[in-house]
């Protein structure tokens, strides 16, 4: 088997793995990002992540708390295919001879370069995600335009290429993606790479065990999210914003006007659950991944 089907076969693989773990706290995240500001006097819809899975699992049961996964575990494979095969390739393009060990910053080039080609699978998968995640919490704000209801995956494509705009409003937020794909996954196997030389002694990394890579998946994820948390929130709320009556008119809009109104605390919204669900995440997916692709030989 060659490098790019391993590379396809176990990315995939840790995909799920990824997915099954994180789903839960991904879509307490998405509701925290995009519940409205209260008006004055008013309490906000949640108050905090806690609550959220409490009134998430009230009113919708367990289930509720994977809304919207039909759509990324449908293109799972596809995605950490593509991430961990343009990684791959580009490895192989930045050594000097075969099997010559990277640096660490050619390890963030490659993060980068991989970053780029998934943003064109994330954005439509992940705005068919966010708004079946947060449609209960902009149902309830009283503005009739957010508060369509989805019957599911295939139902948010329908309605999206029907009215706004075909295939171009699928990619509605492509640049606030591609803003945290880029940097995120530099980070995230800038960090991982890093991490298990550290734990290895060395650039031999191949004797770490399970423990190990669980720990430097786990920290490269948190990594991910603490170099471009802000920019996912930006990313949400655009992506759930009304097409015809848009609250925002951009990128740039959305973030000075959530600046404005909730100060940095408005750019952070959901970022406890974003990094609860990191590192148990991610320590999944790199253990997965890893495990599959060394079982590949």
């Amino acid at each position: 088997m060659g490098d790019v089907a391993k590379d396809l076969t176990a990315g995939t693989v840790g995909g799920a793995a990824q997915l099954i773990v994180g789903h839960p706290f991904d879509t307490i995240k998405v509701k925290l990002q995009s519940q409205p500001t209260p008006l004055p006097g008013q309490l906000p819809k949640y108050s905090g992540a806690i609550d959220a899975v409490k009134q998430t699992v009230a009113a919708e049961g367990p289930r509720g708390l994977y809304k919207g996964m039909g759509a990324p575990l449908a293109t799972v494979a596809a995605f950490n295919a593509v991430l961990f095969t343009v990684r791959g390739q580009m490895e192989a393009l930045l050594r000097s001879h075969p099997g010559a060990t990277l640096t660490i910053n050619q390890q963030v080039v490659c993060g980068a370069g991989a970053g780029v080609a998934v943003s064109f699978l994330a954005c439509p998968t992940e705005l068919i995600k966010c708004r079946l995640q947060a449609q209960s919490v902009l149902a309830g704000t009283g503005t009739a335009a957010v508060a369509v209801k989805y019957g599911g995956p295939m139902d948010v494509a329908r309605q999206v290429l029907r009215s706004e705009g075909g295939v171009k409003g699928l990619f509605k937020g492509l640049v606030p993606t591609m803003a945290r794909e880029v940097p995120g996954n530099a980070a995230m196997f800038g960090v991982y790479e890093a991490l298990k030389r550290l734990l290895a002694g060395g650039t031999d990394t191949s004797g770490l065990g399970r423990g190990s890579l669980m720990l430097a998946g786990g920290v490269a994820g948190a990594a991910f999210w603490l170099m471009v948390y802000p920019t996912d929130v930006v990313k949400s709320v655009i992506q759930v914003d009304d097409y015809k009556n848009p609250k925002f008119s951009g990128s740039i809009d959305a973030f000075r006007r959530i600046s404005a109104s909730e100060g940095i605390k408005g750019l952070y919204k959901g970022f406890g659950p974003a990094m609860a669900r990191s590192v148990p995440a991610n320590a999944a997916c790199f253990l997965a991944y890893e495990m599959t692709r060394s079982a590949l030989g």
